[in-house]
């Protein structure tokens, strides 16, 4: 009988500390931090980009900040290609954490005269992440 009660006991500590550690959303906030650190590695590649060509932004990027331009990887889809940001502005062209691999890298990109937006539409717990230069 006593055996049933430490049993018990231990299920229901055990419960307590699954419950208040969820593993899930401590995975979701990792996943959104990478994202962060994607946003802002793609938007300073751009930006290194642009000043490095007198200011004149990526042709590529034709979306302008009403609507989004998805980010290609340079293997021929429908988005912004910024395949050329690597070697020079970044090691390796970054992709969402959750993202299947293809061509879309899982990220949004924009432009307002000479303001370039990238976004993470995939980003969990209800989190906006996008950053503007």
């Amino acid at each position: 009988m006593e055996l049933l009660v430490v049993i018990g006991i231990i299920a229901i500590l055990a419960a307590i500390v699954i419950i208040a550690i969820n593993p899930g959303r401590q995975l979701a906030q990792s996943r959104n931090s990478q994202r962060w650190s994607n946003v802002n590695t793609l938007l300073n590649g751009v930006h290194q980009q642009a000043i490095d060509n007198n200011g004149t932004v990526n042709a590529n990027i034709t979306a302008v900040c009403s609507a989004t331009q998805a980010i290609d990887n340079g293997g021929g889809g429908g988005g912004a290609d910024l395949s050329s940001l690597v070697p020079n502005y970044t090691a390796d062209l970054v992709s969402d954490p959750t993202a299947a691999s293809g061509v879309d890298t899982g990220y949004d990109i924009c432009k307002t005269g000479n303001r370039i937006t990238v976004s993470a539409p995939a980003a969990e717990l209800n989190a906006s992440i996008s950053a503007t230069r």
